[in-house]
């Protein structure tokens, strides 16, 4: 006689086949949840050496112009993408990217440092030039960015890392729709020419296009990207209130404007659209409303550029 194990085992088998295997041979384990996380207070930062690193850290995030402006093209804040401080779920908050560095970026082909990975912040999203690895600038947001995720786990994806990525919408992102959602909910802030608002020099809500804003080279130019993280956090303290398609197509809007070329911009636009910029989301070097967007960029580096000419007169 057989054993009682085989003859359960074949028993599966069969009905596996013919679609009525119980419930646990049909079912895998759901994967885990992501570990939660609340990061600590700001008044917690400690009244030590180690914490006055760590509030030079906030402070250049919060105001890189004032404190950090040497490396700094526009007036956008670090804030102006991870949100609150770098505190906020669903905003890339700093503590739980901070937990995943070193790592590997397709972006630039190879394992990045966090130093490398702020650099970049610098260069593409401020539009300015990357401070040296070991400046006070860099170790005092590595500080920021340590201090922050004291306590939480290393080297995994906690809940509310980065943005929530959506699913692809119903119908392909659209300009003019995505026009009258900006005319809608992004006009008050952004201006209507998504130029932004600031108040006594000090940038209260970021240019979307434009001179002012991120260049082509910044990961908020992605349409993917950027509809991720006006769904979760946009319009202001009404989060998750657009659709899913409107994010999408508000996202297309935003990035069918011209704005500061790619640092990595070698000359010519095609080319540098085949190296850089060739997923179908990038609308870098297509053509948008009659004009190829990157062919009449101005050059990156915004305030720095314009700096460096005035000395050179």
């Amino acid at each position: 006689m057989k054993p009682l194990s085989t003859i359960f085992a074949r028993s599966v088998l069969v009905l596996a086949m013919s679609g009525m295997a119980p419930a646990m041979a049909q079912n895998a384990p759901a994967p885990a949840p992501a570990p939660q996380f609340t990061p600590p207070d700001s008044t917690a930062i400690p009244d030590d050496e180690f914490g006055k690193m760590v509030r030079k850290g906030q402070d250049i995030f919060l105001k890189p112009s004032l404190y950090a402006g040497k490396f700094v093209g526009n007036d956008l804040s670090c804030a102006s993408c991870h949100m609150d401080a770098g505190r906020r779920a669903d905003a890339s908050p700093l503590w739980a990217a901070y937990v995943l560095y070193p790592a590997y970026r397709a972006k630039n082909g190879h394992v990045n440092t966090l130093a490398e990975r702020l650099q970049g912040c610098f260069q593409f999203s401020m539009n300015g030039a990357k401070p040296p690895a070991d400046s006070e600038v860099i170790v005092a947001l590595e500080s920021y960015m340590y201090w922050m995720a004291k306590n939480a786990p290393t080297g995994v994806k906690l809940a509310g890392q980065g943005f929530p990525r959506l699913p692809k919408p119903p119908q392909a992102a659209d300009y003019v729709r995505g026009q009258q959602v900006f005319q809608k909910n992004c006009v008050l802030c952004h201006g209507a020419n998504g130029q932004g608002q600031s108040v006594n020099g000090h940038m209260v809500f970021p240019a979307l296009w434009g001179d002012g804003s991120f260049n082509w080279g910044a990961g908020m130019h992605s349409i993917p990207t950027a509809a991720a993280f006006i769904k979760a956090n946009m319009p202001l303290s009404k989060g998750n209130s657009l659709t899913d398609q409107e994010a999408w197509d508000v996202a297309y809007y935003m990035n069918a404007h011209e704005r500061p070329q790619d640092p990595r911009y070698n000359g010519s636009v095609d080319e540098t659209q085949r190296k850089y910029h060739d997923a179908k989301t990038d609308l870098y070097g297509q053509r948008i409303n009659g004009k190829v967007l990157g062919a009449r960029s101005t050059p990156h580096g915004g305030k720095l550029r314009a700096a460096a000419q005035d000395e050179g007169k």
